[in-house]
């Protein structure tokens, strides 16, 4: 039988990109619909609410269906109350809103799901492991328009004239996004993919966009931020060993700390400091969710415990080492040391720019897209075209590899395919 989920190449519209098909394969008793968005800057879930709801109301729809979810909750930041408003009519039986708080990280998953249910997902677990399942706005929507993936929404913010969420063919270089929120203000410019918090450093204008790119934040070349995500390790190794003082700030406001998850970045820092590098190993460090609060906005001394913990990550399980603990349960001070977004644009030089991303459908005419084959967790997909072959948009370029776990590609321009490697070009003539 058909699946138009996975045979329209849907994954997680805002994160790694699970495969959304595969997703569904359980049946749960709560679905959440993931409209937090946390990331300072960032207003693309927003956006797609205030202007897709019908199609979003449709994927939901779908998914429910799927899953066999007892009840839907759409998790959405309380104070936009325009867009409440407007969609509190449209719920059908059986959804309902879940007005969040403007903080950080309202949007991760175990967080989200804590403050929805009161249920508090297991250390290393997954929502359906508290029966549910998460997924955001832009996910729903590609469901519910039951056709090929082709188009990705994100916000374009920071150093650009005109802060915008705007919709691209997947596979359009960075530069397009950029030009259609008015262009950079500054010269140069670096860019980081996803958000402040837990983006990555872009490595040209012209990298692509992929499904999962929810934002896109445009900083001036010497910007504190940019400067911090280019340090290696081995100045974060130096300045860690030489000037933590072990005040444990970035454990004290930790939320998965605080959701009562064995993490304690101090504990990992403290390892850094005196034992040797290849023993650095808390064998809590896996449960960190690696959302940055921690070096970005916690440490006095502007040392980095998230990098650390991801470093010591790596040889906890290598070695095999496993947690045998009993989680402690949600810290009683938890809703007193969840930090405003507010804080965060205040802490981390962004208060310059402006705050705000409305819709923008309609943008230039993309003549070039790249297309990798691996835009998901799991296996890259695997062609099913050869250069020279013309594709129009929708068409399958990619196909998942038998057995195993991945997603869909298809072209998002006419034109000819003109290269296949570890990409798909699709260049369009005239």
């Amino acid at each position: 039988m058909s699946d138009t989920i996975r045979d329209s190449g849907v994954v997680g519209a805002g994160g790694a990109g699970f495969p959304t098909d595969v997703k569904y394969r359980k049946q749960v008793g709560t679905f959440i619909v993931n409209a937090a968005e946390c990331e300072p800057l960032l207003h693309k879930d927003k956006e797609l609410v205030r202007w897709f709801a019908d199609e979003m109301l449709a994927g939901l729809r779908i998914a429910v269906e799927r899953v066999g979810a007892r009840e839907a909750v759409i998790g959405i930041k309380g104070k936009y109350s325009d867009v409440i408003k407007a969609l509190e009519p449209r719920l059908p039986k059986g959804v309902r809103i879940a007005p969040l708080g403007d903080y950080y990280p309202a949007g991760d998953e175990f967080v989200l799901v804590y403050d929805v249910t009161g249920r508090v997902i297991p250390p290393g677990g997954l929502p359906l492991d508290v029966d549910t399942v998460v997924n955001n706005v832009e996910t729903l929507i590609n469901i519910g328009r039951r056709r090929p993936v082709t188009r990705k929404y994100l916000t374009v913010a920071g150093a650009v004239k005109n802060p915008s969420t705007v919709c691209v063919p997947v596979g359009a270089p960075m530069r397009v996004a950029v030009e259609m929120a008015g262009g950079a203000t500054s010269e140069p410019y670096g860019l980081l993919v996803g958000g402040v918090m837990m983006g990555k450093l872009a490595g040209s204008p012209d990298d692509p966009i992929t499904k999962t790119a929810g934002g896109l934040i445009v900083l001036p070349d010497d910007h504190p931020l940019l400067l911090w995500y280019r340090r290696d390790w081995k100045a974060i190794r130096r300045l860690g060993k030489s000037a933590c003082d072990q005040c444990s700030f970035c454990t004290e406001r930790c939320p998965r700390y605080l959701l009562g998850h064995p993490i304690q970045p101090h504990l990992a820092m403290r390892a850094l400091m005196f034992a040797p590098e290849k023993e650095m190993m808390i064998v809590g460090t896996p449960y960190c969710c690696e959302c940055n609060l921690c070096s970005l906005v916690l440490c006095p001394e502007n040392l980095d415990p998230k990098n650390v913990c991801v470093y010591d990550k790596a040889l906890v399980r290598e070695a095999g080492l496993k947690w045998k603990g009993k989680p402690r349960g949600p810290h009683p001070l938890m809703s007193g040391r969840r930090p405003p977004v507010a804080t965060l644009i205040r802490k981390l030089g962004l208060s310059r720019f402006r705050n705000t991303g409305p819709l923008i459908q309609e943008g230039p005419r993309v003549n070039r897209v790249l297309l990798p084959l691996k835009q998901h967790i799991g296996d890259p997909a695997v062609p099913t075209v050869r250069p020279g072959e013309r594709v129009r948009e929708g068409d399958l370029v990619a196909e998942i590899a038998e057995k195993s776990l991945g997603a869909r590609i298809h072209a998002s321009i006419d034109g000819t395919v003109t290269e296949v490697r570890d990409a798909i070009v699709i260049e369009r003539k005239g």
